[in-house]
């Protein structure tokens, strides 16, 4: 084997590693774009904070007992730096979730996926270097593209406030959850068990406070219990750790824009689970959305 051979093995493998983590957060986006119209659902049948309550509990139980062996041995620093992107979490859980409760699945879906602006902004700004024109021009056609589904966002509602501050929340995570790992050891399922821990225990103690012990049972038909098993098990314990998972193997920009996805199956999925009508606009909306997510990769691995 040449010399030529050799170095271009580890290109080969990072190559075919950055691809597969780019599929992987494609999926989440998938998933994510199912779970609002669930999420809506399940709101009918409890409160946000119960709904959170259920599906972090779950969560944390879940990969506690996946991760037993790393979290027995994980540091203090590191268990530190997760509650604190479990606190981050929290916050983004609480306004998207009371968010989407006050306005449609759609907007949830199309508003939130403006962290692919905010990404960039935050990561290049905290490096203090400008994004590339490229990836602003990018996030500008997929921003384009959500107000052309939207059919113009004009005024937001109370709803749309606390969603759009959760795509800043979420872009923050992003960001913070690759500086925050840079060179740490922790894993993947460490990493969304502790985070499952401090989001189920805020929400534990706001929603004692506020309904009382007792108030944490909820009867419900089965199709409550049913969303709550697909948020923790598919929105939760796999989106999470397939995220934390990529991210360590590709850029906080790069994970955002492909994350940018959510909002055209969130469209396509309202409208086969919600039989809301496809119009030509919205058609062209989300064309753009995707076109501005994949140029922004391309410029992105340029830079």
């Amino acid at each position: 084997m040449d010399v030529f051979e050799r170095a271009s093995i580890p290109a080969r493998r990072s190559l075919t590693s950055s691809f597969s983590a780019d599929l992987a957060v494609l999926g989440v986006a998938f998933v994510w774009g199912a779970s609002y119209p669930v999420a809506k659902s399940a709101l009918f049948y409890a409160p946000v904070l119960i709904l959170i309550l259920y599906r972090f509990l779950i969560t944390t139980i879940f990969m506690a007992v996946v991760a037993r062996h790393e979290i027995a041995s994980i540091s203090w620093g590191d268990c530190i730096r997760g509650l604190v992107l479990g606190t981050i979490l929290f916050s983004i859980f609480i306004a998207e979730t009371y968010g989407v409760a006050s306005t449609s699945a759609m907007n949830t879906a199309l508003i939130i996926s403006l962290c692919v602006i905010f990404t960039p902004i935050i990561d290049y700004g905290l490096s203090g270097r400008l994004p590339p024109p490229g990836i602003l021009a990018s996030a500008a056609i997929s921003c384009i593209g959500v107000g052309l589904l939207t059919g113009g966002i004009g005024k937001f509602s109370p709803g749309d406030a606390l969603v759009l501050g959760a795509a800043i929340l979420r872009a923050i995570m992003v960001v913070s959850t690759k500086r925050l790992l840079a060179g740490r050891q922790i894993s993947s399922a460490a990493l969304t068990a502790i985070q499952g821990s401090a989001v189920a225990t805020l929400t534990f103690v706001l929603a004692v406070g506020q309904f009382g012990i007792y108030g944490l049972i909820v009867k419900a038909p089965l199709q409550f219990w049913g969303a709550v098993a697909f948020l923790s098990l598919f929105c939760t314990i796999a989106a999470f750790y397939i995220q934390n998972a990529a991210v360590k193997k590709s850029t906080p920009t790069r994970v955002g824009l492909l994350m940018g996805t959510e909002p055209f199956f969130g469209f396509v999925l309202a409208h086969l689970l919600l039989t809301e009508s496809l119009t030509a606009t919205g058609l062209i909306g989300a064309g753009l959305i995707l076109a501005g997510t994949f140029a922004g990769i391309f410029f992105e691995s340029r830079t």
